[in-house]
């Protein structure tokens, strides 16, 4: 039998579909996992708090980092370029160190 595409039936609960805004990411990750932490930035308040956690396996990360990009590509697409601050501009929230992920 060859392998068929199983069908997944989602479920998503009252409180998971409100869904958490984030404006600040931290991403850690071991030899087994990567974990992502999810964190919330207000202007004049000194302290950010984390809302969200999730640990997945390095495999799961890199097609996660694959779904991100398509899907930025298909809104791009629909609504135009996003932009994203320059090193000359004060920046809050999600940041990298400006160069693209290795390709393998």
């Amino acid at each position: 039998m060859e392998n068929m595409p199983q069908q997944l039936n989602i479920e998503i609960g009252e409180k998971e579909a409100e869904g958490v805004y984030s404006n600040l990411a931290f991403i850690t990750h071991s030899p087994s996992e990567f974990i992502i932490d999810f964190a919330r930035v207000l202007p004049g308040v000194p302290k950010a708090k984390v809302h969200a956690r999730v640990v997945t396996t390095p495999q799961h990360a890199k097609m996660l980092l694959m779904a991100l990009e398509d899907n930025i590509k298909k809104f791009e697409t629909q609504f135009g370029a996003i932009k994203v601050p320059g090193p000359e501009e004060k920046a809050m929230g999600f940041k990298f160190d400006g160069q693209p992920a290795p390709k393998k």
